[in-house]
Order: structure tokens, then sequence, then C-alpha cells
């Protein structure tokens, strides 16, 4: 159950702000794999059943068919990244025509397995009214407010951010 935001109530000072109100529905999404590490395959899926797809060593490891985990987390990181970019500018007053991001995890050996090293978001932005120093001010606040950045903390993120 969650409260929409018309229906959140000011505290004294008239801020609204939604976390002190907001209850959000715990999101899920399930794998299944069969087999060894090599020969395996596996089977990925979102609990609202909008995305479900193949996954194995080939296609994490090498450049196979299929998806990876590396790749769900680029496109959360996107998808969280350009709506919390979204808010930023609304909230400073300016309403973005578009905004889209792409998101790029780097994966690879470290120390005796295997991790994400760096993650490089670029975004533009089609935002009326904006000069490219306020632009690229709320394009740093999103990366650091961005829920998914904040999950991913132990990741270097770099940010190419400009306005289109």
């Amino acid at each position: 159950m969650f409260l929409l935001p018309s229906e959140c109530r000011a505290d004294p000072t008239g801020n609204t702000e939604w976390a002190s109100v907001w209850f959000m529905p715990t999101r899920t999404s399930s794998a299944r794999w069969e087999g060894d590490l090599r020969s395996g395959a596996g089977t990925v899926s979102t609990g609202s059943g909008t995305f479900q797809g193949n996954y194995s060593f080939p296609s994490r490891f090498e450049e196979g068919k299929g998806t990876n985990p590396e790749e769900l987390i680029a496109a959360a990181h996107a998808a969280c990244y350009s709506m919390a970019l979204s808010n930023g500018l609304a909230k400073a007053g300016f309403t973005p025509t578009s905004v889209e991001t792409s998101a790029a995890v780097q994966f690879g050996p470290v120390d005796g397995g295997f991790a994400i090293t760096r993650i490089d978001l670029t975004t533009r932005g089609d935002v009326p009214g904006i000069d490219a120093a306020e632009f690229e001010k709320q394009a740093q606040d999103a990366k650091a407010g961005c829920p998914i950045s904040k999950a991913l903390a132990a990741v270097e993120i770099t940010l190419d951010a400009q306005l289109v």
C-alpha cells in the first residue's frame, strides 16, 4: 500500500516530503540456474512479469546471447538516475522535455574473484530554460541522491552529463 503525493499531509513547516509518509511496496525478482557454471543456464524474471530473460556463462563472461546481472544493474541504474534527475530538475523549476541515460557496467577479475569495478553514466537532457552549469549541478546532485547510486556506493561511478 502507498499514498499518492496528493494524499500526503504537510508537517507544521509545510513540508510534504513523500519519504515521511510514503509506503513503498517491496520489489522482487527471481532467478533459476540449472547445471554447473560453465555449461549451465538460467532464467531471470521480474516480479511484475514485465521482463524475463535467459542468461548463461557465455552471456556473462563472453559475448554470448542473453542477459546478465551486470546488464540488469545497468538498466536499473539508468532508469533510477533518469527519474532522480528529472525530479531534481522539476524541483529546481525546470521541467525536462526528456532525460536519456545509459549506464555501462565494468565487470572483471579482482583479487582472485570477480567484481563490478566501475559504472559510467551518460545522460543527455532536453531541458528548456536551463544553462549548462545548472544542468551539471542538477546532474551531480541526482547522481548523489539516486537510490541505485547509493546502493552501489562501493563502486566508482562516473557521469557525463550534457544538454541537447
